[in-house]
């Protein structure tokens, strides 16, 4: 009953115009339409994870065992879109040794996870740089820059130095035209990748005002796009409100980075928003009722704003709750996830911007110097995988209606055209008579 009366539903918001299902065949690569996300012409949702050790780990052939499992029990779980680093830059086992120069060996780990992407039906956010100093981040490309005698008094210098913006441009430009070594294809032709990631949540401090981070994003959207027409690019953000809507800053968690939600999207080169949302980290000090509460006025207000002012989807790329919180139980991860999970349903039902969620983070058996305390094992039975598990099947549910309302509305225009043709043909022997 619950399905027929879902079903209901979206045949009634397609009447009303809020989706336009293209029945041509698709090529595989995720596109937009206004506020939705579509593959193959259907409209696109997806359940997903990040797992930001992914290409670390391929790195090493003897370990290629794990990305196996975690894709092969993500998409058990049906799971659908991982989101993971394709970075690493300077220090210890890099993809990046110094600017242009890069580790074979970390390239094939990458080759290898898009592969096993690609064979369990799962696609690929790949992002680009990090913000912070793991993995190299923003610090090590302004050491670089340092290094060749360029004077940098920040490491928001990263955002703003023409010689560390050509050194991510030429990062940027060796990914995308990467030859993966595993399947024969250029990264920028492959479908398997849904989107690229300008970088890790960017922040500038030193420009509260924005417009650092606005220029540089409108900068790096438009290289990509001269590189790769074909993927999805969004920035990376955590959700912040800036001095666009400054009657939002009131729901920011007293947080200032220098990003802005609406204008940031608003850059035409960006196809999608993100949303990122810890509590348990940004209001450390509050107790979990009002952690709540603040998460269920963060995302009502995101999914409307992506819905109403920026008319593009919106994914919620990172979330979690951490056992190593005070207090921690079981129970308070999985209202959280509930949250989340049901605010991305509620407006995907209706035919809103909301279309997926991403928790921090998948490990799989084996892995305990990755655990942070936010990780989840889908091979480990929990209460919390039940409930991811349960989301999968309510966004699998909806993509099944449209793609029977497609089927539909496929064999309807082929019955017009046929009608048309008989009453043409009719009208011709007619005449001919």
């Amino acid at each position: 009953m619950r399905h027929s009366m879902l079903a209901l539903l979206l045949a009634v918001l397609i009447h009303q115009g809020c989706f336009h299902i293209d029945v041509e065949a698709g090529d595989g690569f995720i596109r937009t339409r206004g506020a939705h996300f579509f593959l193959n012409g259907n409209p696109y949702y997806a359940n997903g994870f990040n797992a930001y050790w992914l290409m670390y780990v391929a790195s090493d052939p003897s370990q290629r065992y794990k990305v196996s499992d975690a894709f092969h029990q993500a998409a058990t779980h049906g799971l659908t879109v991982a989101r993971t680093w394709a970075f690493s830059d300077g220090g210890y086992r890099p993809l990046q040794h110094s600017p242009g120069s890069y580790n074979e060996q970390m390239f094939k780990g990458l080759d290898f996870v898009i592969a096993e992407a690609r064979r369990y039906g799962i696609k690929l956010i790949l992002s680009l740089a990090n913000n912070y100093d793991s993995f190299g981040g923003k610090k090590q490309y302004v050491n670089w820059a340092r290094n060749q005698g360029q004077y940098l008094s920040s490491d928001d210098d990263f955002f703003r130095h023409p010689v560390v913006k050509g050194y991510f441009k030429n990062h940027i430009k060796t990914v995308l035209n990467r030859y993966n070594s595993f399947t024969g294809i250029h990264y920028k032709d492959d479908p398997t990748i849904m989107a690229w990631e300008l970088m890790n949540e960017p922040r500038c401090t030193s420009d509260p005002s924005g417009r650092t981070i606005q220029a540089w994003i409108m900068e790096m959207a438009q290289f990509v796009k001269s590189v790769d027409r074909n993927h999805l690019l969004e920035a990376g953000l955590e959700g912040f409100y800036g001095q666009s809507t400054p009657q939002r800053k009131n729901l920011n968690p007293g947080i200032e980075i220098g990003t802005d939600f609406i204008s940031n999207n608003r850059i035409p080169g960006i196809d999608f928003a993100t949303v990122h949302s810890y509590p348990d980290q940004w209001l450390s000090s509050s107790d979990n009722q009002y952690q709540l509460t603040f998460l269920n006025n963060w995302l009502n207000a995101h999914i409307q704003d992506a819905q109403y002012i920026l008319r593009k989807p919106i994914l919620v790329t990172e979330f979690g709750k951490s056992w190593k919180d005070p207090g921690f139980s079981t129970y308070q991860r999985d209202l959280m996830f509930n949250t989340v999970y049901y605010k991305i349903y509620s407006s995907a039902k209706r035919g809103g911007a909301a279309a997926g969620g991403l928790f921090w983070q998948l490990l799989t058996e084996g892995m305990d110097n990755f655990r942070d305390g936010y990780e989840v094992i889908l091979s480990e039975s929990s209460s919390t995988v039940n409930v991811i598990t349960q989301q999968s099947h309510k966004l699998y549910q909806i993509r099944k209606i449209f793609e029977r309302m497609r089927n539909v509305q496929r064999w309807r225009r082929a019955r017009a055209i046929r009608r048309r043709q008989s009453q043409s043909g009719n009208r011709g022997r007619h005449i001919g008579n």
